[in-house]
């Protein structure tokens, strides 16, 4: 059954557990949008929530290797400011921070990213932008969720993994574009990554090996006040 919704001033896309479905408009006005069901529905009735059926080969790997990412992006941090920038916040920077309670609960949020390691000349080792609003659907066994504003906007499913830990698969959406890419059709917008609780009311969703401009991105994500 479809779930109606409206949301003001933003893109929300529809997703399904095996395909991001594109949706959307621009401007402030209210718009309505129509979420899709989350859980897929494969040959002979079986619903499937299982990340690892959902997840291309080359984002297993990644999902793998995200400590290594974690190593190699935080060894880049040689610059005297950006160190304070680690120090100043170790919670949010230490790969083995995890605490029970990894689910995130539906609503708004603010978000907060953070590049760190630079994947080419023209980015620095660490770069961090400024908070923006993002939203977390509940899809039933399932929640979606996306960055509403910003030049890139993540947008996917977080699957359940563990208590400690979710499982995000989804798309970036570039500048303007109101649709998301299926996730899958294209392996350089493709994006795996692990939610994780860090603190009271504070979690972060971690990219090992984004395709484009960094090694490792974390995105702070706390409730809207």
């Amino acid at each position: 059954m479809n779930i109606s919704a409206r949301i003001a001033g933003s893109v929300l896309c529809a997703l399904s557990a095996t395909l991001l479905l594109g949706c959307g408009g621009k401007g402030k006005k209210t718009i309505e949008v129509q979420i899709a069901p989350a859980r897929a529905v494969v040959p002979g009735g079986e619903i499937v929530t299982d990340w690892r059926r959902v997840a291309t080969s080359a984002d297993r790997a990644r999902l793998r290797g995200w400590r290594q990412a974690w190593i190699d992006a935080l060894a880049t941090i040689t610059a005297k400011d950006d160190l304070a920038v680690l120090r100043a916040d170790p919670a949010l920077f230490d790969p083995d921070r995890v605490l029970p309670g990894a689910s995130l609960r539906p609503g708004g949020y603010r978000c907060r990213v953070i590049k760190l390691g630079a994947n080419g000349t023209a980015m620095h080792n660490l770069t961090a932008y400024p908070a923006v609003d993002c939203a977390v659907t509940d899809e039933g066994a399932v929640s979606s969720f996306y960055k509403v504003s910003g030049a890139q906007r993540p947008v996917g499913l977080i699957f359940p993994d563990s208590d400690a830990r979710g499982v995000f698969l989804g798309t970036m959406v570039l500048g303007d574009e109101t649709k998301p890419l299926k996730y899958g059709q294209d392996a350089n917008r493709d994006l795996a990554g692990y939610v994780e609780r860090i603190g009271p009311r504070r979690w972060r969703l971690v990219l090992p090996q984004p395709r484009f401009e960094s090694l490792l991105d974390v995105v702070e994500i706390v409730p809207k006040p």
